[in-house]
């Protein structure tokens, strides 16, 4: 079994390395809200979930270690991947015939983004964060 395991990662770490791009994990999920108020109240009173930030424009939750966060008049929502590198991405994916929205950009919250949109114009951001 242990040596089943070990076949396996290195199997997986090859595939990782073949096809390029790694998306570690959905790290962040933005939500449109009508009231932010009530909303908040809604996710932390009646769901129990953790909020882990709040401004006037925006709150945060922690879902399993996911972000889940409100926004009151978003549009969209919104689907953050995490990236080890949001530069290299960008290039590789480019390369690939990726339809980018955005290049990539510092955000003010220390991220750095990049947006793109599938064959369906679904759009989904590329995140990373300076180690």
């Amino acid at each position: 079994m242990l040596l089943q395991l070990k076949i396996f990662r290195s199997l997986k770490s090859t595939i990782i390395k073949e096809v390029g791009i790694v998306i570690k994990r959905i790290n962040h999920l933005t939500f449109p809200v009508s009231d932010l108020k009530k909303a908040v109240a809604f996710y932390e009173n009646v769901l129990g979930l953790k909020k882990t930030g709040e401004w006037p424009n925006y709150a945060i939750f922690d879902v399993g270690g996911t972000d889940f966060a409100l926004e009151p008049k978003g549009e969209k929502i919104d689907i953050f991947m995490l990236v080890d590198d949001v530069d290299k991405e960008y290039q590789d994916l480019k390369k690939k015939g990726v339809n980018f929205v955005t290049e990539p950009k510092d955000q003010y919250w220390g991220g750095r983004t990049a947006v793109f949109a599938d064959p369906d114009r679904n759009k989904f951001i590329l995140v990373s964060f300076k180690k």
